[in-house]
């Protein structure tokens, strides 16, 4: 049996559950700068859970998002604050470390991203924050073509691997949020030097459908899938309230899916939104349970 990447689950909303806070336009971020050992716990959980890979609590720690909803003064502070709690959390153990370089507006509306050079320049602003601490960087809900190019050529100019997670639409899996085919977004990620092509944040029956079209680059792929009955609910500069959770993807029921991407090929799996800890411990057990060896890397 093949060597199987166990990613983490969905950090935001395993905080938004357990903050003391309502949600906030700013969302992770907030519950990074005031409750930073709810972070710690959900990362030592999602470890203890059987994930070989933690990635950053980064995701809404853009200077775009945070000029919009607090002070862009934050973006230092909270970068470093991502890289000391998933330090802290991991330990002693061996777990790969994720750098997070997220749409830098807000997820599902590939509308916003500013042009191909402003991109580019801000997504090397984030990976100068966090390139000491990290072993690979993750592309996570892109949704435009622009946006792959450009985030994974800041993470490939580092040296280190890049992994590009791509947002597809729900209801049809072979093409990008934006519209544009899934295929070119796989192949520009490819051309700009990624080691690996996912589909995150989207249905798990949509990261299903993609595979093929994944597996067609020759690099690793898989997915990590949200659990939410409709995304794009969520606006930009909204808070979660938005959103509802389906009542169809519990533990096995996940797991399911999953297994449905490794049959076609996928070595990189975990969960996205409203995926949880008792989700990565059923994957974890059900993988091992089926041959395969959980880990961090892909050598």
């Amino acid at each position: 049996m093949a060597g199987i990447i166990l990613l983490d689950g969905g950090m935001g909303q395993e905080l938004i559950r357990r903050s003391s806070q309502p949600p906030s336009p700013l969302w992770s971020a907030k519950v990074l700068m005031d409750e930073p050992e709810i972070v710690e716990a959900v990362h030592r959980d999602f470890i203890d859970a059987g994930a070989r890979v933690l990635t950053l609590n980064a995701y809404s720690a853009t200077p775009e998002r945070l000029a919009r909803d607090a002070s862009e003064d934050l973006f230092k502070p909270l970068q470093a604050k991502a890289v000391a709690v998933a330090l802290a959390a991991r330990g002693d153990r061996q777990i790969t470390i994720a750098g997070c370089l997220p749409p830098l507006h807000g997820s599902y509306y590939p509308e916003w991203a500013p042009a191909f050079e402003e991109c580019l320049a801000t997504y090397r602003r984030v990976v100068a924050e966090q390139r000491a601490a990290v072993d690979v960087f993750v592309c996570e809900t892109l949704s435009s073509v622009k946006e792959v190019r450009a985030a994974v050529q800041a993470g490939v100019e580092t040296g280190k691997p890049v992994w590009c997670g791509m947002s597809v639409m729900d209801a049809d899996g072979t093409r990008l949020r934006s519209g544009e085919d899934l295929e070119l977004a796989a192949g520009a990620a490819a051309d700009a030097g990624a080691q690996a092509v996912l589909i995150n944040c989207s249905w798990p029956e949509a990261v299903t459908q993609g595979q093929a079209i994944l597996a067609r680059t020759g690099l690793a792929h898989g997915g990590y899938a949200n659990g939410f009955t409709k995304a794009d609910d969520l606006g930009i500069g909204g808070t979660v309230t938005a959103l509802k959770a389906r009542t169809d993807l519990d533990p096995e029921a996940y797991g399911d899916h999953v297994m449905e991407w490794i049959e076609a090929g996928a070595t990189i799996v975990g969960g996205c939104c409203e995926v949880g800890p008792a989700h990565i411990a059923h994957l974890a057990n059900r993988l091992v349970q089926s041959g395969h060896e959980l880990k961090g890397a892909l050598n």
